[in-house]
């Protein structure tokens, strides 16, 4: 299946001087090499007495389609705040260049899908081959998600980007 490029617009942000116009929005290969590479993502789940809660995590973006995986204890306050809501927002660790994504989070139990995933986020935190297999055992023996993104935002917080470059993509249609 081929992937939808984003569609890109503007937030509406215009007390903060973003114009409405779409011309000089960011392409989504920005948010892209933003993404990819950042190793400490944070996590926003909210509880079901609507408790929000942000935890950074290591996970890995993937680029087609458009997703991001993490794992945590199956024991964890973000597990029982995703079984409550799906919502969750992941951001990189920036605050200057922000990339913000707005997805649905669904448990990975495909075993597949597990193990590859496992395997790319040995490949980005484990720099020693050896170590490797003992952090895909890790990763598979806890919880994983998958986050489906269906907005994301950008913000480049310099005066002279912000407003000619904050930007949203919508990535996917949600009911």
């Amino acid at each position: 299946m081929e992937a939808i490029a984003p569609r890109s617009e503007r937030p509406d942000m215009a007390d903060y001087g973003v114009p409405s116009d779409p011309a000089g929005t960011l392409d989504w290969d920005w948010a892209v090499e933003r993404l990819v590479p950042n190793k400490n993502y944070w996590v926003v789940t909210v509880s079901a007495q609507g408790q929000p809660a942000a935890m950074p995590v290591n996970g890995v973006w993937f680029e087609s389609p458009s997703r991001f995986v993490f794992s945590c204890s199956p024991n964890s306050r973000r597990v029982r705040n995703i079984e409550h809501n799906p919502k969750v927002v992941v951001m990189v660790d920036s605050t200057v260049e922000v990339v913000s994504v707005e997805g649905i989070a669904s448990a990975l139990t495909d075993i597949s899908a597990r193990k590859a995933a496992a395997e790319a986020w040995a490949q980005k935190f484990e720099p020693e081959p050896e170590k490797r297999e003992a952090s895909i055992e890790f990763v598979l023996s806890n919880a994983m998600f998958e986050v489906t993104p269906l907005k994301a935002y950008a913000i480049i917080e310099t005066e002279a980007e912000f407003a000619a470059k904050a930007t949203r993509w919508v990535l996917h249609a949600h009911n």
